[in-house]
């Protein structure tokens, strides 16, 4: 039993499977479109939100401070290091299902139910975390043309309860008060109906959309550059490495994102060139623009004053540093365009994230370790719609209810988990297979791989205790679901 619960997958097998008429998707995307949609999905809802949380801090963990800089260089070089390893799996294996496929090639069946199941995390609870801060910025953004959303229908219950008078003022229904985040479930919804009808036509809109966001960002950092005072930087970190490790751990939901890249790898013309391009350019382009957010940010509020803000503002952290400076003459002007950009950019993130999980969901079902329901291709558009129906549910429901900074601990443990085991995927496949045909090889293996693992344990153990016991018991939940319904029903255990 042991020797099948480890037995690997072979590549080439992955490779053919995805070339079956029944499961085939469509390849319409280049190498821009893969960048587009690997900016798309790393920058959103972790600068536009995660920033404030990060710098200032809260109850389970220090602030970075204006050391928020460092904090961001930090992470970006763990994910640099995972990136090269996802790099070369893309353009190996070109397969939906990221690091499951790849898993499942490497590290065997029960480690890549294990990476599946993690997934979930990564991508579907995630996207929890972005509906619920797209929430936040578009109650803002509308705000601005007199439109009021009340706080009772676009709120979780337990950040309510922290509201003096929300519970009272709120409607009720036999005697409890009715307390939902409706627009959260709305773009949801909305999001899901784009996927289902194709992929080209979701990269052209995630293109916009991230155009939009890039120069929303341009504008921030332009206008905010003015406002700076040096000696807001002061002290630098205030609350030494243990800020700067507790806030990369938080802004490490900045970057999750570029692996989503090879969950359309069944999608892209030429994979064996674009994943590599994509997965490794935008996460470049990204930290480049994070460093210099970053700056601006902490130069313009100082770290007293930001501890002081609640945690709804700080949710918001770029309108409230645009809001401190008080800009007299384009002040609300500027307030309503980062509001505006945060909305686009949480909007493309959520189309990419919502558009990988399905396509993890589709590889596993087609492996026989879900229902074949969800491996259902449209007839028309080919897409997995099943999935990608299912997704949206479970999203947008959960996001009326839950709190964002939850999300993000959740979301940020079960990625690093997922980068740790791709970057050893890489150092087993380079013993098993020396000679299999690499268009791009990592380099430095297995140096690399190994500084990505020893640079992701290290974020993670940056992230609150009860973050652990929940990822652990999610684990054990999955594990008892392999057992009662994938492990009877994997195809590769019935082949042996």
């Amino acid at each position: 039993m042991l020797k099948q619960l480890f037995k690997t997958k072979s590549l080439d097998a992955l490779v053919v499977e995805g070339e079956e008429p029944e499961h085939q998707l469509k390849r319409v995307l280049g190498a821009f479109d893969v960048v587009m949609l690997g900016i798309g999905a790393i920058i959103g809802a972790g600068i536009f939100a995660t920033i404030g949380t990060a710098a200032a801090g809260d109850f389970a963990r220090p602030g970075a401070g204006p050391a928020l800089m460092l904090s961001f260089v930090l992470t970006g070089v763990a994910c640099g290091f995972a990136a090269l390893c996802y790099a070369e799996f893309a353009a190996m294996v070109p397969i939906s299902g990221s690091a499951y496929t790849y898993s499942y090639g490497t590290l065997g069946e029960l480690v890549a139910w294990i990476i599946g199941w993690d997934l979930i995390i990564e991508y579907a609870v995630g996207n929890v975390a972005v509906a619920i801060s797209w929430a936040n910025y578009f109650k803002t953004f509308v705000s601005g043309f007199g439109i009021i959303i009340p706080d009772w229908m676009s709120i979780d219950y337990r950040t309510a309860a922290k509201i003096p008078g929300l519970m009272e003022h709120a409607p009720h229904i036999l005697g409890v008060p009715v307390i939902f985040n409706l627009p959260a479930f709305a773009i949801v919804a909305l999001i899901t109906f784009v996927l289902v009808i194709g992929i080209k036509e979701s990269s052209r809109m995630n293109t916009i959309m991230v155009l939009i966001k890039l120069v929303v960002l341009g504008i921030f950092v332009m206008v905010g550059f003015y406002y700076v005072k040096p000696t807001n930087w002061t002290p630098f970190a205030p609350n030494g490495w243990s800020g700067i490790q507790a806030g990369a751990a938080v802004v490490f939901f900045a970057y999750i994102g570029f692996d989503a890249v090879s969950t359309v790898a069944e999608e892209v013309r030429n994979p064996k060139r674009d994943l590599p391009i994509g997965i490794i350019g935008s996460l470049i382009v990204c930290t480049i623009i994070y460093i210099l957010v970053a700056a601006v940010f902490t130069g313009i509020i100082p770290y007293k004053e930001l501890v002081k803000t609640l945690a709804t503002s700080q949710a918001e952290p770029l309108t409230l540093a645009i809001q401190y400076a008080n800009i007299d003459k384009y002040g609300n002007l500027l307030v309503g365009i980062i509001a505006f950009g945060s909305v686009i950019a949480h909007t493309a993130v959520l189309l990419v994230f919502q558009l990988g999980q399905p396509r993890i969901f589709f590889s596993m079902a087609r492996d026989g370790l879900l229902p074949q329901s969800f491996a259902k291709v449209h007839p028309k558009y080919r897409t997995p719609y099943v999935t990608t129906i299912f997704t949206g549910l479970a999203v947008g429901i959960t996001a009326m209810f839950t709190t964002i900074d939850e999300m993000v601990d959740l979301t940020n443990i079960g990625t690093l988990f997922a980068f740790m085991l791709v970057c050893a995927g890489i150092i087993i496949l380079r013993k098993k297979e020396p000679d299999r045909p690499r268009s791009f090889k990592t380099p430095f293996v297995p140096w690399v791989p190994i500084l990505g693992i020893l640079a992701c344990l290290y974020l993670a153990t940056g992230l609150p205790w009860i973050t652990w016991v929940r990822f652990v018991g999610w684990l054990i939940l999955g594990m008892a679901v392999y057992f009662s319904y994938g492990y009877k029903r994997s195809k590769l255990r019935n082949e042996l």
